[in-house]
């Protein structure tokens, strides 16, 4: 079966996945998403005897149904190599009850580069399909990890350029040294005054700025994006929940069919909807547990089925969460509004203009698949420090938000059913966070002083992403307003 994709915001504009993965975003704003999903063609037991790679092809080759076998394997070959340190791509830790889903042993220790590994390969091979000559400006707002996982995928790929905005005070030391100093002469990292959501809105403006685009198609150049509003991020997600599941089963902790419960720790929704999507496919997933930080937009949203951004921005020791436009959200919206593009667009125009919305009742019933919750930045501390002290295993901040809202979660609820946390970060990233919710001795000790106590205590050596960036040069040093961000574009790409 061909899998098309359309707009969120109108049916009528559809699309190959290559061809969504070229575009980003739609041209009316909204995102794309299939048509129908399609149901896995393997069976588990089948996959469970595969290796990482076999099982993306397994997922991916059902979504991405214009790309041929060679081309996609190709992709996947370049993509999960030996960028990653372990073979197993995606390792599963059990600790405390729950079984903890390692996404960070890519080049930049986060679970971005799972998606971002592949996603250079499948947009050049998209632009190849369609014979595109421009040269591909990959356009992305970051909340710390995105950046620099896209910018180590798209350094010095022919044919492209990657431009990334940050917000200047709201990443942690190490996120931002890994952006600053990174090389290729097609990057460009700028940090702006203002936050993810500033950056994330600037970027959006760019995409749906018509002027811009005929100006930029003018000069040789179109713009797509590395954020996961794009398919080519959003499917690749799928396989390490299928790939968890199988490892599972193949160790004899599933039974084929027995239902797997999922924590993600949530903030631009694209990691928990992959889950969502693999469920829908066939994968036996329980509850999908969307675990927020202090920004509990999203669980205030599941709660009370409103949305609504207009409060404080709470800058929070899990910053890769801190947002209030949850942009994956909206292809859930669109699902449970019964694929409905014209109800989908005044509830995402709603947002827009008065900065919330009221999904129905009838929608609100759709979301049973899903379960909220959030942990203050003073529990996040208590589940480090408590996952430590019973098992020796550290965990970032964002997979501790997660661990505290699944406690939360069994005590409420009483469901024993068995859990996999997605750890999203290696706690090399946070290490101040992390190192002080164990010890508050550690607060006076410098960024790569507590690096060094980190593998000490965790048994663990410390990733060559760090080591990377130790001495490394300062290479990006622009910094503007949020409301230069076109400005700066324009002058970088010399169109100004």
């Amino acid at each position: 079966m061909d899998i098309i994709y359309q707009s969120t915001r109108n049916a009528a504009e559809k699309a190959t996945a290559s061809e969504a993965i070229l575009k980003g975003l739609a041209s009316d704003g909204g995102l794309f998403v299939p048509t129908a999903i399609p149901t896995f063609t393997t069976t588990l037991a089948e996959l469970a005897k595969m290796n990482y790679q076999q099982v993306a092809y397994e997922v991916m080759k059902l979504f991405l149904t214009d790309f041929t076998e060679e081309e996609l394997k190709n992709c996947i070959a370049r993509a999960y190599d030996d960028k990653f340190d372990t073979a197993e791509i995606a390792p599963l830790k059990e600790a405390d009850g729950a079984h903890y889903l390692e996404l960070f042993h890519g080049a930049t220790i986060a679970f971005k580069d799972m998606a971002l590994s592949i996603l250079p390969h499948l947009l050049t091979t998209a632009a190849r399909k369609n014979n595109v000559q421009d040269e591909i400006v990959i356009l992305t707002a970051t909340s710390g990890d995105t950046g620099k996982a896209a910018l180590a995928g798209f350094a010095d790929v022919p044919g492209t350029r990657i431009i990334v905005f940050y917000p200047k005070d709201g990443v942690s030391p190490i996120q931002e040294k890994q952006m600053v100093t990174q090389r290729g002469a097609n990057t460009t990292v700028i940090g702006i005054h203002g936050n993810f959501d500033d950056a994330q809105s600037g970027v959006k403006a760019m995409f749906n700025n018509k002027e811009l685009a005929a100006t930029m198609q003018a000069k040789g150049f179109r713009f797509s994006s590395a954020n996961s509003i794009n398919i080519g991020r959003l499917v690749p997600q799928i396989v390490y929940y299928v790939y968890a599941y199988t490892r599972l089963l193949a160790d004899g902790t599933l039974k084929d069919g027995e239902k797997l419960n999922v924590v993600v720790p949530t903030g631009n929704f694209g990691n928990i909807l992959a889950a969502y999507y693999a469920k829908c496919a066939g994968l036996p997933l329980g509850k999908l547990i969307c675990a927020s930080n202090d920004n509990k937009v999203l669980y205030d949203f599941f709660q009370s089925g409103v949305y609504d951004k207009n409060r404080e921005f709470i800058l929070t020791t899990s910053p890769s969460m801190d947002i209030l436009i949850s942009s994956n959200l909206e292809r859930l919206i669109y699902k449970i509004a019964g694929e409905d593009a014209e109800k989908n667009a005044e509830l995402m125009n709603a947002l827009n203009t008065k900065g919330v919305y009221e999904i129905t009742p009838e929608m609100r019933e759709r979301l049973a698949d899903f379960a909220g919750g959030y942990a203050t930045t003073e529990q996040t501390a208590e589940v480090i420090q408590n996952l430590y002290k019973k098992t020796g295993y550290i965990i970032d901040t964002h997979t501790a938000v997660a661990a505290s809202v699944y406690e939360a979660y069994k005590k409420q609820s009483g469901d024993d059913t068995k859990t996999v946390i997605a750890s999203t970060a290696s706690p090399y990233k946070f290490t101040r966070s992390v190192m002080t919710a164990i010890d508050a001795k550690y607060d006076s000790m410098g960024d790569f002083e507590l690096v060094d106590e980190l593998s000490r205590l965790s048994g663990v050596k410390v990733p060559q992403a760090i080591e990377d960036i130790r001495s490394a040069e300062v290479l990006h040093k622009t910094v503007c307003d949020k409301t230069e961000m076109q400005a700066t574009v324009e002058k970088i790409l010399g169109i100004a």
